[in-house]
């Protein structure tokens, strides 16, 4: 598997901060283009996570999402790993708009500056005590996304709020209709929403602190790994 450069550039070492985000994003990118083809076996999990330079928690964690979105198969017994599916989701069954990265870019710029105001003035309590009631509800398994998208909206509407600005308000509730659309074209692997919302609850934590550096920090790599799974799960037809 390391006999071309692209392949090999698969399993060089992970940098960190986001390695969970980043190995799910190389690795099913990887799959997408076909880097590594159906029925390819990844190396044993020990050489795996040496090779890009990981926990084999992370790696676990990483590979357990791609098998949740139906990019890998793990087989077990004496003939067992963890294979590329003969199947993987390549082909997008809906429509991105064409705009998606903007859409992005725009959640940056508003998200973190709300972070930022709001640990500044932290005018609004009651928006951060709704802020941790959405993370109680995100914190339930997951049977209906819809449910978990609706919290995880309030949450990041909450932030708005807490700055005290409306006009900040209202894009922000513009971002995260456009992000729905987005969202809603990929999977939604139950360790992602995990993760996702334990860095939900350190935003908060950064908040109420009056924070605001380490709450945008935090904020940004949340971001940034929304970005990297999308970049490792959407299908092919997407994300062109």
């Amino acid at each position: 598997m390391k006999g071309a450069t692209a392949v090999g550039a698969i399993f060089e070492p992970v940098q960190p901060l986001t390695t969970f985000e980043e190995t799910v994003d190389r690795l099913g990118t990887a799959i997408r283009l076909g880097l590594l083809e159906p029925g390819a076996r990844l190396p044993p999990e020990r050489e795996l996570a040496e090779q890009l330079g990981i926990s084999r928690s992370t790696l676990r964690q990483a590979l357990t999402t791609l098998v949740q979105s139906g990019h890998l198969v793990s087989l077990r017994g004496r003939s067992g790993g963890t294979f590329v599916s003969e199947d993987p989701p390549l082909a997008s069954t809906g429509r991105l708009r064409p705009d998606w990265r903007e859409c992005l870019d725009q959640r940056v710029a508003i998200e973190c500056g709300a972070a930022l105001l709001a640990a500044e003035r932290r005018s609004s309590p009651a928006a951060l005590d709704a802020m941790e009631e959405a993370i109680g509800h995100m914190d339930h398994p997951v049977t209906d996304f819809e449910v978990y998208r609706r919290a995880d909206v309030r949450f990041h509407i909450g932030l708005a709020e807490a700055t005290g600005t409306p006009r900040i308000i209202a894009q922000m509730t513009e971002v995260q209709g456009e992000m729905s659309e987005i969202i809603g074209l990929i999977a939604h692997p139950d360790l992602v929403l995990a993760h996702s919302n334990d860095e939900h609850r350190k935003i908060v934590a950064c908040v109420r602190k009056g924070d605001g550096l380490a709450a945008v920090k935090v904020l940004r790599a949340h971001l940034a790994g929304t970005e990297h799974i999308l970049a490792g799960l959407l299908p092919a037809g997407a994300a062109l």
